[in-house]
């Protein structure tokens, strides 16, 4: 049995493709920014806090921890309306991607903050700096700079994981490749073609993130 593979047949949806790259992004990129930020709040919440607090922010980690992803993206899109909350496939991804990273990001960015010499805020605190200037100026940048390659790992994680978006008709690269497959029966090229550009998002991510880490947040 002879098998015929016809890759350029896929390749004239570029346009799907194209779109769905630009969602995957998009959704990304939104989502890193909010679930990273978050997730600095929760970690200075679980390092400093208040004990009620602290308490319930553990709770929020263990929870999102502890849950599969499309569980989490379930209950948002399909969920939430039964509450009176109806949102769009592209709002409730954005949201369940801010819920997991967010999660994830808090107990990276707390090892970070929990390994800063006590001597260095000590000396912070003696300049009058006030909580907030001292976890802003010296307790947080060099925290990031010791663990952003576990962060940037897992926000690729977390880009990858949007893949399971498709399944509530959010327009990314999976709903595309899915979309382009049902039209012209290629499955196996329009997954491969998927992968590999998820496989060539994933590194160039990860190589702008690192350029961007050390200029822009924590200093080289």
């Amino acid at each position: 049995m002879r098998i015929e593979l016809d890759f350029l047949s896929v390749l004239a949806q570029w346009p799907l493709l194209a779109k769905g790259v630009a969602w995957t992004v998009g959704l990304t990129v939104i989502a890193s920014i909010l679930g990273v930020l978050a997730g600095v709040v929760l970690a200075w919440t679980r390092s400093h806090g208040p004990t009620g607090a602290k308490w319930a922010a553990g709770t929020y980690v263990e929870l999102i921890r502890n849950t599969p992803f499309i569980v989490q993206l379930f209950f948002v899109f399909f969920g939430l309306p039964a509450a009176g909350v109806k949102l769009s496939p592209e709002v409730a991804s954005i949201i369940a991607m801010v819920i997991n990273l967010s999660a994830y990001a808090t107990e990276i960015i707390r090892a970070g903050i929990e390994a800063t010499p006590k001597g260095q805020i000590e000396a912070a605190m003696s300049l009058a700096l006030s909580r907030m200037q001292t976890f802003v100026r010296v307790v947080l940048p060099p925290a990031l700079r010791k663990v952003w390659p576990s962060l940037v790992s897992q926000i690729i994680i977390v880009m990858l994981g949007s893949a399971v978006c498709g399944q509530i008709s959010t327009e990314e690269l999976s709903y595309a490749a899915n979309l382009i497959q049902s039209r012209n029966f290629r499955a196996f090229e329009a997954y491969i073609i998927a992968t590999l550009i998820y496989l060539a998002l994933a590194i160039a991510v990860r190589q702008l993130l690192n350029w961007l880490g050390p200029r822009f947040l924590f200093g080289k």
